[in-house]
């Protein structure tokens, strides 16, 4: 060796079994280490399905209530009345909707196999159906009219009117089918309608003297309007 060269030095060598012995101890200590230290991720419950007994809120495009009744002759009848089958046919299908919006009402009225192309006036009327059409009483007021009486229902159109009674007028397609809908300003409290009624005249009269007639009751079907108050 020349004074130029650099000596090389060499380290003992360990016997192989030795070596894997230690690198095994030093794996494990690393993993001892890393589970001390690593943050413990404290994620929150997933919130409980319906499979867990929670129940489904209902969609807001549900009605509070909806009630439908086939015409019947009135000893047969339920709570769906013809009481003149040439014009309301018996089997003809009566639905209403009532659903309430904040300090209002909205009533649907829809039928199914009444004579086709007709118009219908409707309303409803303080008391439930009855084996005649007087049963049902008069039309449904919010504010009632103080001079009306049985014999003498309101004709007065600052009481007789669609905001303060429930009028529901229809007009069938060429299926004896249709659907009308009114919205009123006013909710049902302890009082509250009996029944649906359709009348012979095709619409409403409004004049004063004549506000609210519509003719011959020709059917009628009881309706649980207070269940939504």
């Amino acid at each position: 060796m020349t004074s130029h060269d650099v000596p090389t030095i060499r380290q003992p060598r360990q016997p192989l079994g030795r070596l894997t012995a230690a690198l095994a101890v030093a794996g494990l200590l690393a993993t001892a280490c890393s589970d001390d230290t690593a943050p413990v991720e404290d994620y929150p419950p997933p919130p409980p399905g319906p499979a867990e007994g929670l129940t489904e809120t209902p969609t807001q495009d549900e009605p509070e209530l909806t009630h439908s009744g086939r015409l019947a002759p009135p000893e047969t009848a339920q709570d769906a009345y013809t009481y003149n089958p040439e014009l309301a046919p018996a089997g003809a299908e009566l639905t209403v909707e009532v659903d309430r919006d904040g300090g209002a009402t909205a009533v649907e009225f829809s039928v199914d196999g009444l004579l086709p192309n007709r118009g219908y006036a409707v309303h409803a009327h303080v008391d439930p159906c009855g084996q005649t059409g007087e049963a049902a009483g008069p039309h449904f007021q919010h504010n009632v009219d103080p001079n009306a009486t049985p014999d003498n229902p309101s004709t007065d159109p600052a009481y007789a009117n669609p905001d303060n009674e429930i009028w529901l007028d229809i007009r069938t397609n060429g299926e004896g089918d249709g659907e009308t809908r009114t919205t009123v300003p006013f909710v049902f409290t302890e009082r509250a309608p009996g029944s649906v009624v359709v009348h012979e005249a095709e619409v409403t009269a409004t004049e004063p003297g004549k506000a609210g007639k519509a003719g011959d009751r020709l059917a009628c079907l009881t309706v649980p309007f207070g269940t939504t108050g």
